[in-house]
């Protein structure tokens, strides 16, 4: 892409109520643009990086078993009488008629469309375990909605409901989620936590939370530092074996969010050495909650023994677009974002520092051509700028790779090569710089 024909309206300085990072390098890379409190319009950098961490959550999700659908925003409120929820969700849900006056919502999570699409097709347990999700808008009509898109009223959500004859199923459905959650997250450069978590308003009796570790991150993390160096499984376990020892590895050491924390058994369960406190953001949330819906719904199952029983559920949240400020969150510095190579919008900006000249401009196109061949996603910034203000949007939007061309430095036989992330710059011929972006 040309910046010359591009979409990228940056900001010099944020809006005052822009009170935490991510919101505030946001609207100025222009990511995002605020529509209404909470509501927010994509830009083209923006859904770019929205659509890669989509795209992985996607991927992750497939490996491990579950098939995707699409469910609708709008949903029949009948639904949710049925599960006893309509009234008891409170203000944050958005109720809505239509004009045959039927009660409509905006739905803010899907455990009721989901399990009146099992039960309308699956009756047996031959047909099980299944894993429907569905990466769809949300609204929650928040109080008072802040830090951007953060917490916001419509977001994008990865949405995941588990379906088991059993209560053994059930929990093995549920550490493949466990397990992929943390495949998720470590393919955008980030450390993620699982924490036990309180079940709120979707019920259940076992929860957890993945919480990425960032110094302006909205909670406390307590944890026994082996645990944040455990790292991710990886892609090549066996997804319907025995997960048990894996989830169990992650799952004895301590780790716990301030609203859970008991200091006590934090120190009873941790030495000093590898106690570790920091802060962090919430991402990812798993439940299970066995007959919470499917009991009232009537969605039952067939045994093998030919009696019918409530399947056993659970579902498994990703905020997709909270983590695009997350990872900002977690990776900026005073200069703007620094994004991790899997989500970048673009692979690589290319810097002509001469529009005009007939060498800069060649060398600028060799460059756009071989990085588009590689599928690095160059941007050309060819735009007749000064060249302070080109690095200070480069800078400022942060795609992982700056390629400088200008003709001092062609003159020389070279072109200077930066990485965002250290801000190291080196000298050296084109076709040497184009190798070290795509070896």
């Amino acid at each position: 892409m040309r910046l010359s024909r591009y979409f990228m309206p940056t900001l010099r300085d944020a809006p005052a109520d822009a009170q935490i990072v991510s919101h505030r390098l946001m609207l100025r890379a222009g990511l995002v643009r605020q529509e209404a409190a909470g509501i927010y319009a994509w830009l083209p950098l923006g859904l770019r990086v929205l659509r890669k961490i989509e795209q992985i959550v996607r991927e992750e999700m497939d490996r491990a078993g579950a098939v995707e659908i699409l469910m609708p925003t709008l949903q029949l409120a009948d639904l949710w009488r049925e599960s006893g929820r309509y009234d008891d969700y409170g203000e944050e849900m958005l109720r809505i008629k239509d004009r045959h006056e039927r009660d409509l919502l905006y739905g803010p999570t899907a455990e009721e469309v989901v399990t009146d699409i099992f039960r309308s097709y699956v009756r047996s347990y031959k047909d099980l375990p299944k894993n429907l999700y569905n990466i769809q808008w949300k609204f929650r009509d928040e109080r008072r909605p802040r830090f951007g898109v953060m917490r916001g009223r419509e977001f994008l959500m990865k949405d995941a409901y588990s379906f088991d004859v059993d209560e053994a199923g059930a929990r093995a459905s549920y550490n493949r989620m466990f397990l992929a959650y943390l495949n998720t997250f470590a393919r955008m450069e980030l450390q993620a936590i699982p924490v036990r978590a309180d079940t709120g308003p979707i019920g259940g009796d076992l929860s957890h939370e993945f919480i990425i570790l960032a110094e302006t991150g909205e909670s406390e993390v307590f944890a026994h530092r082996d645990l944040v160096e455990m790292g991710a499984p990886g892609p090549d376990i066996d997804w319907f074996g025995d997960l048990q020892p894996l989830v169990d590895q992650r799952t004895r050491l301590y780790a716990a969010s301030d609203e859970m924390h008991d200091q006590a058994r934090f120190e009873a369960e941790a030495p000093p050495e590898k106690r570790m406190t920091a802060r962090g953001i919430e991402v990812g949330h798993i439940f299970y909650f066995g007959e919470k819906y499917s009991k009232p719904m009537k969605a039952v199952i067939a045994g093998s023994d030919g009696v019918e029983r409530p399947a056993q559920m659970g579902s498994y949240g990703v905020g997709v677009s909270r983590l695009v400020a997350a990872i900002i969150e977690a990776s900026h510095d005073d200069a703007g974002i620094i994004w991790p190579e899997s989500v970048a919008p673009y692979g690589v900006g290319i810097i002509n520092l001469r529009p005009g000249d007939a060498a800069v401009d060649a060398a600028c196109e060799r460059a756009y051509a071989a990085l588009t061949t590689a599928g690095k996603e160059p941007l050309l910034d060819d735009r007749d700028e000064r060249p302070g203000a080109k690095f200070a949007s480069l800078d400022l939007v942060g795609l992982p790779w700056q390629l400088i061309i200008g003709p001092k430095g062609l003159a020389e036989g070279n072109v200077e090569l930066k990485r965002r992330a250290t801000g190291e710059r080196q000298a050296m011929p084109l076709e040497a710089a184009l190798k070290v972006i795509a070896p």
